[in-house]
């Protein structure tokens, strides 16, 4: 870890709203990238914050921006802390926005960088159950306003695979042994590990049945009676500093190539 929450370039030099509305219209946008952060309040077990995923979200990006180059014309919004976490809503404390809404908020603010002539846009998300919603967002923003849309879920880079087993990469999904560890190392006060379980769901093995291909429908409660599917008791401080190191090179470098992708470089012009 080479910065701490709130402090450093992320914050300092590329957060997007510390700009005055004259320097956001001298900004270069023919190249510029904005990155739009989604996140979720909502339960993590009883040893973990509500605010996981946006803590989550905050600690990466804010390590992610220490390694871009400084000539890099990339941009960082406000993380938006509440996402679709309609599965979680049988546990206290956790706040969703419905599917038609948490759509029409990014499709706003997505139209409103269209109307200050942005024409990149990257969806990060740190939150599971807006994946699906924003695959669509994606394609439907490209055909709303024209602009060139990325995705990018850190969770899905296998940034922790080295600190973790091969158990809790199948099952460790949410508030397991990555995401505990790496809320340890961002806001260690935040965790109470003297409550952290250990919950492995039993997956089917069919292949018509796989979980993370999304073939059955679910909700926490069908996964897990603690509100976890992991080792949480596995974490600690040590492997999330690590994770979060590993995290931010793998999230820069996923930035930088989207940075510098041109959309008309995939049709063959020969």
């Amino acid at each position: 870890m080479t910065a701490g929450r709130y402090v450093g370039k992320a914050w300092d030099q590329c957060f997007f709203p510390r700009l005055s509305k004259l320097e956001v219209a001298e900004l270069a946008k023919h190249d510029a990238l904005i990155v739009l952060p989604i996140a979720a309040i909502e339960q993590h077990g009883p040893h973990m914050p509500i605010y996981t995923d946006t803590l989550i979200s905050e600690t990466l990006l804010t390590e992610a921006f220490e390694q871009l180059p400084d000539d890099a014309n990339i941009w960082l919004l406000p993380v938006m802390p509440y996402g679709k976490s309609t599965e979680h809503l049988g546990h206290p404390g956790t706040i969703s926005l419905s599917a038609t809404t948490l759509m029409a908020v990014v499709m706003d603010i997505a139209k409103s960088l269209h109307r200050s002539a942005f024409t990149k846009l990257v969806l990060v998300n740190t939150h599971g159950g807006n994946t699906d919603l924003l695959n669509m967002m994606a394609r439907d923003i490209r055909i709303e306003t024209g602009m060139a849309v990325f995705r990018l879920d850190p969770g899905g880079l296998g940034s922790a695979d080295a600190w973790i087993t091969a158990k809790e990469k199948q099952v460790g999904i949410h508030a397991g042994d990555v995401e505990t560890s790496v809320v340890i190392a961002a806001k260690s006060n935040w965790v109470h590990m003297e409550l952290a379980p250990t919950e492995i769901p039993h997956f089917p093995e069919s292949r018509f049945l796989q979980f993370r291909n999304r073939a059955f429908a679910w909700v926490m409660d069908d996964l897990s009676g603690t509100g976890i599917s992991g080792d949480a008791s596995a974490a600690t401080m040590e492997k999330g500093q690590a994770m979060i190191g590993q995290y931010g090179l793998d999230i820069a470098a996923g930035l930088m190539d989207i940075y510098h992708f041109d959309m008309q470089s995939i049709q063959d012009r020969g």
